[in-house]
């Protein structure tokens, strides 16, 4: 199947466009979300986009928004219904309108990523303080709640201390995200477990409806969150992956050639690359979800 990066969508009014995910209106309360094949990382949308991503990433968050309704509702209306394209069907949710709060939500569980950047500058990550002698890929003696500026298309998230959340959204509801995030972090990270993955971190995107905190956005995807295999898990070095690490790690190889900290766009991605990384993303969902990808619709 061809990769799909433009979206038609009939006569539905463009509301918005992020990385991968672009935004409809149907009504007044409805949005139809629909997520294309698009990859970024390092704050560029890749020239080379990934077969079948957008469907992978659509079928991982409903599987994710199910498991987790008991604990937290979501704004998925409809999988398959009549007001969704059939140009778009298995990568289109029909969602509520939410008042979305302008947090990225993020767990972490284990020391990589950014957050392992700023523990070597600091001894903190995100201003909670960590134990000293830490090293890359380390379980956390218990998971921290680390927020970050939601940046624009093209800018690059920026994390914050949790008092600049109090600062954004008050005392209470910053209070109630920080809970919930762990909540649901501990809820997934509980069951991908379960499956011989390890949840390393993710970030998660809340919205009002009436008076009440629902997820929105995606949930628990390989774009969102890094999936590590259980087996083989060694701390001290940089862990294999299902998510889309791959793509950062050949990017900022010799391979590559791409400078990072040059002003330039990053290359086209080679044919072996991008199937690997679909192969990652294919094997994240069948592995978490036990479900198989292709009896996805689409």
């Amino acid at each position: 199947m061809e990769p799909v990066t433009s979206l038609n969508v009939g006569d539905y009014r463009h509301l918005a466009s992020g990385k991968v995910r672009d935004l409809y209106t149907v009504d007044d309360e409805l949005l139809l979300l629909v997520a294309s094949d698009r990859i970024s990382a390092y704050d560029h949308v890749l020239p080379s986009p990934i077969p079948d991503k957008g469907r992978i990433l659509t079928a991982m968050s409903v599987f994710w928004f199910n498991l987790l309704a008991p604990v937290i509702g979501n704004h998925v209306v409809a999988v398959e219904d009549s007001r969704i394209p059939e140009s778009v069907r298995g990568r289109a949710l029909l969602v509520k309108k939410l008042d979305m709060l302008p947090v990225e939500c993020v767990a972490r569980g284990y020391l990589t990523g950014s957050g392992l950047a700023d523990y070597q500058r600091t001894g903190a990550v995100c201003g909670v303080e960590l134990p000293a002698g830490l090293v890359e890929s380390d379980k956390l003696p218990t998971p921290i709640f680390t927020p970050a500026s939601k940046a624009e298309l093209g800018e690059h998230d920026e994390n914050v201390s949790f008092e600049d959340v109090i600062r954004t959204v008050g005392k209470d509801r910053a209070e109630a995200l920080r809970a919930l995030t762990l909540q649901v972090y501990g809820v997934a990270a509980d069951h991908a477990a379960s499956r011989g993955v390890i949840l390393a971190d993710t970030k998660f995107e809340f919205g009002v409806s009436g008076t009440s905190l629902i997820l929105g956005d995606e949930v628990l995807t390989p774009d969102s969150s890094r999936f590590w295999p259980a087996q083989g898990y060694s701390p001290g070095r940089a862990q294999p992956s299902f998510d889309k690490q791959y793509v950062r790690d050949w990017l900022t190889s010799a391979e590559s050639g791409w400078d990072r900290a040059a002003d330039t766009a990053p290359p086209p991605l080679p044919d072996a690359v991008i199937a690997a990384t679909r192969g990652r993303y294919v094997q994240a969902y069948e592995r978490l979800s036990g479900l198989k990808f292709d009896d996805w619709p689409g």
